[in-house]
């Protein structure tokens, strides 16, 4: 149906704004940014988790000559219906390849999940259960209500749980404090004065959006554009977790490094091996044998400090490309939902 307003400039949404409201104009195109540029790389992140743990469950079963190697697929938990949990979730549904029945959520007010209670999510209305259920759990709330949820989880997170932070205002390190747990993701992003900022105003239909290339390189972290930004420390901990992961199994130290090659090579050109110089330092790595799981690392010290992967990554050109190759390649690749949509 066509839009009788589209030409009638008294009904756009400048017309009603003073000039001085009309200056933070830029902000809808910045907070636009955020939202996509957030639920872009929380698909990326569950994308590798879970290509990573198929990885896992194969190498477990051609070890042991065919034994199963459990459920790889990935669970998801969402704490927080506000905007942002419903676009993530959306998202998540949409894109990751992530089945319905791993995706679940938890919220203080039922009524704002109940849309999605109707589709085939299951809310938890417990911030506890949802915490010991999930792999990847998503900090969706209010810096407001984060002491509240932090006193919830403390002491009830398994190290196992990936904290995925969205939670503005509170460093990694308090956050790390408040929960009592080092596995923690916590996105930074910053601004810069950019021409191309109004690009991402073409984000209103999120899952649309997740669809076109040229927003997806945008948002690469690697090398983001539009005025918005993400430091090499968030790849390199991403990096971490998933070595982490592996080593929360007990897996060798060869074999985690065979398997995260593996999946930055898959399907794209990759001339770079990372090794156990990559990720720790040299005396260590010196003495770590090749059956011997790496030890775990803090993705803490992971975001805030110059770790041995930071500088590889940061000298190291063909990663960098392939880091955005594998970026592009995954959100680019339609998930594979057995029919399922959430419209």
């Amino acid at each position: 149906m066509a839009d009788v307003s589209a030409d009638l400039s008294g009904f756009s949404f400048e017309s009603g704004l003073t000039e001085d409201e009309k200056e933070l104009l830029y902000l809808r195109a910045r907070s636009a940014g955020l939202t996509f540029c957030g639920c872009a790389h929380a698909v990326f992140l569950c994308k590798l988790v879970h290509s990573l743990r198929c990885f896992i469950k194969s190498h477990t079963e051609n070890r042991d000559s065919g034994a199963s190697g459990g459920d790889s697929d990935l669970c998801v938990g969402i704490l927080g219906m506000g905007h942002l949990g419903k676009q993530l979730l959306l998202s998540l549904a949409e894109k990751s390849g992530i089945k319905p029945s791993h995706i679940k959520i938890s919220s203080r007010r039922p009524e704002s999940a109940a849309k999605f209670l109707q589709t085939g999510f299951e809310c938890f209305f417990d911030n506890r259960r949802l915490a010991a259920w999930a792999d990847v759990l998503f900090l969706c709330c209010l810096p407001s209500h984060l002491p509240k949820v932090c006193a919830d989880l403390h002491s009830h997170l398994p190290k196992r749980c990936l904290v995925y932070s969205f939670t503005s205002g509170v460093p990694i390190t308090r956050l790390a404090q408040l929960l009592g747990h080092d596995f923690i993701l916590k996105p930074q992003y910053d601004f810069v004065a950019c021409d191309r900022a109004d690009s991402w105003l073409s984000c209103t239909h999120l899952t649309a959006a997740l669809t076109n290339p040229l927003l997806i390189e945008a948002s690469s972290p690697l090398a983001m554009s539009g005025g918005i930004s993400l430091g090499r420390n968030w790849v390199c901990a991403v990096l971490y977790s998933l070595l982490n992961i592996c080593t929360s199994t007990s897996m060798g130290s060869s074999d985690a490094l065979s398997l995260i090659n593996s999946i930055l090579k898959e399907n794209r050109p990759h001339t770079v091996d990372l090794n156990a110089h990559s990720f720790i330092s040299a005396s260590y790595a010196s003495c770590l044998l090749s059956e011997e799981p790496f030890p775990w690392i803090s993705l803490t010290d992971a975001q805030t400090k110059e770790t041995p992967l930071l500088c590889f990554l940061s000298n190291t050109k063909p990663l960098q490309e392939s880091i955005s190759a594998a970026y592009k390649s995954l959100l680019e690749t339609p998930a594979k939902l057995d029919g399922y949509s959430l419209f």
